[in-house]
């Protein structure tokens, strides 16, 4: 298998692992603590409007992560879980450590990585692009 055949899968697996990582951090934040819990729990790391932060954060990580799956929307969402993350490592992570900070920095990047490549050619967004162009041209 040459490279180009190679580059579409190997961004597939990551945008399938990204985003269930991110999903399920999401639904156990609000199946753990809801939506009240968390924004509780933000505010006692300090986070600033957490009445905010929190809700914004547990829709992110659900709503994002099935995004990035999709491929769909990944240069916005894709910086906005690295923002998410720069978050978890700032106030959650990093004060523990940098065992404690290493999946969030997985992540940062990775969403990074995925939020610059276009996901690949099996992404929503580059089949709705291809679709644009193939309008566009008729």
């Amino acid at each position: 298998m040459k490279l180009d055949q190679a580059r579409p899968i190997s961004l597939l697996l990551a945008r399938i692992a990204i985003g269930a990582i991110f999903i399920v951090h999401g639904l156990e934040k609000l199946n753990e603590r809801g939506v009240g819990g968390t924004i509780d729990y933000f505010d006692s790391l300090g986070i600033p409007l957490a009445v905010v932060a929190a809700p914004a954060v547990l829709l992110l990580e659900v709503v994002g992560g099935a995004a990035v799956i999709l491929g769909a929307g990944l240069p916005i969402v894709g910086v906005m879980l690295a923002v998410d993350m720069m978050g978890a490592i700032f106030f959650v992570q990093g004060p523990k450590g940098w065992k404690a900070s290493e999946l969030c920095l997985s992540l940062l990047v990775g969403s990074l990585v995925l939020a610059f490549s276009g996901g690949g050619a099996l992404a929503v967004d580059k089949l709705w692009m291809n679709r644009k162009r193939s309008t566009a041209a008729s």
